[in-house]
């Protein structure tokens, strides 16, 4: 059988073909409860070294180095995750489209937990030299692959195995999963920064949070295995009906418009994250004079919001559809960015309702995964999706921060002015998305 005969193709197609209208039931929950739980630890695995930049600095690139370089040293061993993504994602995913999700989707958090614990439990640079700062950039490396197969996988698995009327809220509450993992890595940061003096930290305190993630993503795995693998997996195989050549080249050749469109919608998730969660935490220290506790509590309660905000625009677009949820949504978070961002300037009083708001608003990407499982059918489901979501968020999101940077030398305002024109970019594009019909 062909690649694709046997589902419809583009955007719009079913996300599995045998749905049925039976409401939610425990084992579903359950699914959901475990993918979600495993996401969120991947994810804080993911983020938390970014919280521990500058002593990871310190203790792992010579003394001598100048601060500015060691910095962006630092960061760039970071941002080695984001490049590794696209090259573990679509690894991943060819295997989880012929051998099965829920071995790939296993796989992942496995690839992800044991890095971030020898992470550490790494010698640091005073005992080994430069070995150190090479070893930290190959788990770094390990940890994107790991994050690449994580992501896409997690949303493919949840929504074969969930009612079609109900994928919209799976996806969902799988991607709050994953933005509990930032909120997670945030408080954990505070918890230790609070604990530990400066001197402990240096010494010892900046490997607990490591050691942690390490622990409770090996725990993670294990509960994976009361996972099974998912109807539409098993279907395809006892038909005989899986990819019939290699899967990324049939995503390619027959699935431009689901390739472009889940392309664009990425690069307006991953604006929302980047600008509005990650970064503006620097942004309200440096450009509207908040303390850095009042910034993290702040972003902490943002952050908060934009898990229950997903779960939210997941639901709704099982209800009115993705291009309505997408719609509306990115032009009501364009209206309230632009508000924070201009607002808070004269009125710093309101910076906690007005985060919150947004935050919750950012919520509006629940709906993206949504749209992304169903542009590709389901022999290269996997495949299309992780090539699509990996590359676009390898592209843009790492892009954004110089991008933004380099506005704000021209622009006070340029963090609201790149969030409303994504906003603007994901509205066209949801205007291409078919809201679309289950058998």
């Amino acid at each position: 059988m062909s690649t694709t005969s046997s589902s419809a193709a583009g955007v719009g197609a079913p996300a599995h073909s045998s749905a049925s209208a039976r409401p939610l039931t425990g084992q579903d929950y359950k699914t959901l409860s475990l993918a979600a739980l495993g996401g969120a630890l991947e994810f804080y695995d993911f983020i938390i070294f970014v919280f521990f930049a500058t002593v990871i600095g310190q203790l792992f690139f010579p003394p001598s180095v100048p601060d500015w370089l060691r910095q962006l040293q630092t960061f760039g061993i970071f941002a080695a995750g984001y490049l590794a993504r696209p090259l573990g994602g679509i690894i991943m995913a060819h295997f989880g489209d012929l051998l099965g999700r829920k071995k790939m989707f296993t796989l992942s958090i496995l690839l992800m937990s044991v890095p971030t614990l020898l992470m550490g439990l790494m010698p640091t640079y005073q005992s080994i030299g430069l070995a150190a700062p090479v070893l930290l950039l190959v788990l770094r490396i390990l940890q994107g692959a790991a994050v690449g197969g994580e992501v896409p996988g997690a949303w493919v698995f949840v929504s074969e195995h969930v009612p079609a009327r109900h994928v919209g809220y799976a996806c969902g509450t799988l991607t709050a999963g994953l933005t509990a993992g930032i909120l997670l890595g945030s408080l954990v940061a505070t918890g230790i920064n609070s604990v530990f003096t400066p001197a402990e930290l240096a010494d010892y305190g900046w490997r607990v949070p490591f050691l942690i993630g390490g622990v409770f993503g090996i725990a993670s795995m294990y509960l994976r295995r009361w996972l099974h693998e998912t109807p539409v997996f098993a279907e395809l195989k006892q038909r005989k009906a899986l990819a019939a050549e290699m899967p990324l080249k049939s995503v390619v050749r027959d699935h431009g418009r689901g390739v472009a469109v889940s392309m664009l919608l990425t690069w307006m998730l991953s604006a929302g994250i980047v600008v509005v969660i990650l970064m503006t935490p620097t942004f309200l220290q440096k450009l509207y004079g908040f303390d850095a506790r009042t910034a993290l509590v702040a972003n902490s309660v943002a952050t908060l919001c934009l898990t229950v905000g997903c779960i939210v625009s997941g639901a709704l677009a099982d209800r009115i559809g993705p291009r309505r949820t997408l719609f509306f949504g990115g032009l009501l978070l364009a209206i309230c960015a632009y508000a924070f961002y201009t607002t808070i300037f004269t009125r710093p009083d309101l910076l906690l309702p007005l985060y919150a708001l947004a935050g919750f608003l950012v919520g509006t990407i629940g709906a993206v995964p949504f749209v992304l499982v169903n542009a590709f059918p389901a022999q290269v489901r996997f495949s299309g999706l992780s090539f699509s979501y990996n590359v676009s968020y390898a592209i843009f999101g790492g892009l954004t921060p110089m991008v933004v940077t380099l506005m704000l030398k021209h622009d006070r305002l340029a963090p609201a002015h790149y969030v409303v024109a994504l906003c603007m970019l994901g509205m066209v594009t949801a205007l291409f998305v078919k809201d679309r019909s289950r058998d």
